[in-house]
């Protein structure tokens, strides 16, 4: 298919919608001259942003944490791209879908900060932490520590390792407001023993978006002679960072989520001198023990969402990543700050700036979450997700780089109508 017949079959699908566009451009070209701070509170260039997004009107999206939809312009190419497989069949998989594969390899890679040889792309990051939890030899008696506020997928691997092999799995439990970050270090320093074989811990911690101290926890960690395991699933391309500066053994994430790739891509760092004893999850004597390609072997899987990534990282980069973690930041800050201190409002997420980005939880201390998220959504036209743990009780709240301020009012005034 040519760009000409291509062109036209969007047209006819009705899925022609503009991306970026001179507009976006002029206005790129004005705040080349702002920092990144400056940019988060200028709404004329992200009123460009959003315009290349197509939104639906029934209500304000305040859930972008579970899936970060696409954007128009990497929409189109991931259709073209599954246009041209299909296109193609048998003959681009047997020919050049294992260069391609090489080459979003290194593109990620220069966009993690790690080396190609120690990522891959996987389906998702339960995937990725879990093929590393499965991974290891575990023996009877080992020892892995983790929180109760990460995820429940991999919590559940652990518990599967607990069943199958004989290991202990202590649980400590992360401070939504930690005065400091020694204090955090040391809840898990408490919690390792002689024992200890892995740590996992959270970059960011989905429920409450609270960074942790990640560089510090290793340190401490490897001190010890204990691995670590970094879920990074809402800190990829949110935040700014590299993965070979954060100290860790292996690290995952969902490029489907904060990369705003289309569902069904993920990341697995493994370090290189740790991917020999890894086992593989599904046999594959291709690769050499230290490969970590080794541990990719899943099957046939729809390469055209993973020739997507490199858009996905195109569009991200013509944003800017340190203009879209502040702004990111500046949203949050934006309606957090307004309802802190406020009477039967509980937030569940740190005030320190550091210490969180878009992301935050919030609750009514005399509503249920669910009764929280279900009015919000049937009275305020808002949509969020309930939480409702020991720990935090909320609606966990994470607007994308297309969120207005306007909309942030209109759910800072649902608060605090409820709030009385």
């Amino acid at each position: 298919m040519n760009k000409r017949q291509f062109i036209k079959t969007i047209a006819a699908t009705g899925l022609a919608v503009p991306a970026f566009g001179e507009g976006f451009e002029k206005a790129l070209a004005k705040v080349q001259i702002q920092t990144p701070e400056e940019t988060a509170e200028n709404e004329e260039f992200w009123a460009e942003v959003r315009r290349g997004y197509k939104i639906k009107p029934d209500y304000v999206n305040l859930e972008n944490g579970y899936y970060c939809f696409t954007p128009q312009e990497t929409l189109q190419n991931y259709i073209r791209h599954v246009q041209d497989i299909n296109f193609q069949g048998s003959y681009y998989m047997r020919t050049r879908q294992f260069d391609d594969k090489a080459e979003i390899r290194k593109k990620l890679a220069a966009l993690a900060g790690c080396s190609h040889e120690e990522l891959i792309v996987t389906r998702n990051t339960t995937e990725s932490l879990d093929t590393v939890i499965a991974g290891i030899d575990w023996k009877a008696g080992d020892e892995a520590v983790m929180a109760e506020q990460d995820y429940g997928a991999m919590l559940d691997m652990f518990k599967l390792q607990a069943r199958r092999y004989g290991i202990i799995n202590k649980i400590v439990s992360v401070p939504n407001h930690p005065a400091s970050d020694e204090e955090v270090v040391s809840i898990y320093e408490k919690a390792i023993t002689p024992k200890t074989r892995l740590l996992m811990v959270c970059h960011m911690i989905n429920i409450t978006g609270h960074i942790l101290p990640i560089r510090k926890i290793c340190d401490m960690a490897h001190s010890k002679g204990v691995e670590v395991m970094v879920d990074g699933a809402h800190a990829f391309a949110h935040i700014n960072y590299k993965i070979s500066d954060l100290g860790c053994d292996y690290y995952g994430s969902s490029l489907h989520k904060w990369l705003s790739v289309p569902l069904g891509t993920g990341i697995l760092y493994v370090k290189k001198d740790k991917i020999a004893k890894l086992w593989q999850m599904f046999g594959d004597m291709g690769y050499k023990d230290d490969d970590i390609r080794k541990l990719n072997h899943t099957g046939t899987n729809p390469v055209h969402t993973d020739l997507t990534i490199a858009d996905a990282i195109n569009f991200y980069e013509k944003i800017g990543r340190e203009r879209k973690e502040a702004r990111l930041r500046y949203l949050q800050e934006y309606w957090t700050k307004q309802v802190r201190n406020l009477p039967n409002i509980v937030l569940n997420t740190p005030a320190d700036s550091h210490r969180a980005c878009g992301i935050a939880n919030v609750g009514i201390a005399t509503m249920k979450p669910t009764d929280l998220a279900k009015t919000l959504l049937e009275q305020y036209k808002v949509w969020t997700v309930a939480i409702d743990s020991p720990t935090v009780k909320g609606c966990r709240i994470t607007p994308n780089i297309y969120t207005t301020t306007a909309e942030l009012d209109t759910f800072v005034l649902a608060l605090k109508t409820l709030a009385t």
